[in-house]
């Protein structure tokens, strides 16, 4: 082929290219919709009288491959309880730049507190952003529900809160005073635990 015709089949190329449909996505202006059963952004579940469905048992946790989510419970009390079993989780985080989005967490969780949404958009400005809490993964309130903590519903056991025999908040329930880990009374091991600890020191300045 003469050179002169290279840069007209060129051309030729760029002109057949310019009348195609475009298949480039004016993202974010337009967003492509998900499928319906899409590994999104986790949330954590409540039953529907607001007390959560997460029992803080860390399977989760132990089934993630990537080491991305930290579970610690803690023991739910009448003056205090925020799910119907023994324990609750007190802390729940998922590390965003760790996660894979598999869905291994959501097949491990036995009560199905933990699910997957659709939503992707998880990019942000810091890396401490994409760590996200537990205040930022339970899922809001709807009609009827009372935030936690608050009491079991009256007559009611674990069990039938699992069996879904509770559908809506008992009359007159309301919402309980959290202690914040810091007031709550001090164990007395711990107590004099402490106190050993710090005549040992005390000894060692002394020496």
């Amino acid at each position: 082929m003469p050179e002169f015709q290279n840069p007209v089949a060129g051309f030729g190329v760029t002109f057949k290219a310019m009348f195609k449909k475009r298949l480039t996505e004016q993202y974010p202006e337009e967003k492509k919709p998900t499928a319906p059963r899409f590994h999104g952004r986790h949330q954590l579940n409540r039953h529907p009288d607001g007390l959560e469905k997460c029992v803080g048992c860390e399977l989760c946790a132990w089934a993630c491959p990537a080491d991305a989510i930290y579970v610690e419970g803690g023991d739910n009390t009448d003056e205090e309880r925020y799910s119907p079993g023994e324990r609750y989780g007190r802390v729940y985080q998922i590390n965003y730049l760790r996660c894979i989005l598999c869905g291994l967490c959501v097949e491990a969780c036995p009560t199905r507190a933990l699910t997957m949404t659709n939503e992707y958009e998880l990019a942000d400005r810091s890396r401490a952003s994409l760590i996200y809490t537990k205040e930022e993964l339970l899922v809001g309130l709807s009609e009827g529900m009372v935030d936690t903590p608050h009491a079991i519903f009256p007559g009611m056991t674990e069990r039938d809160y699992y069996s879904g025999l509770v559908t809506e908040a008992a009359p007159g329930t309301v919402r309980q005073t959290a202690v914040s880990r810091g007031e709550r009374p001090a164990d007395p091991a711990d107590v004099v635990d402490a106190g050993r600890a710090q005549e040992a020191a005390e000894k060692e300045v002394r020496r």
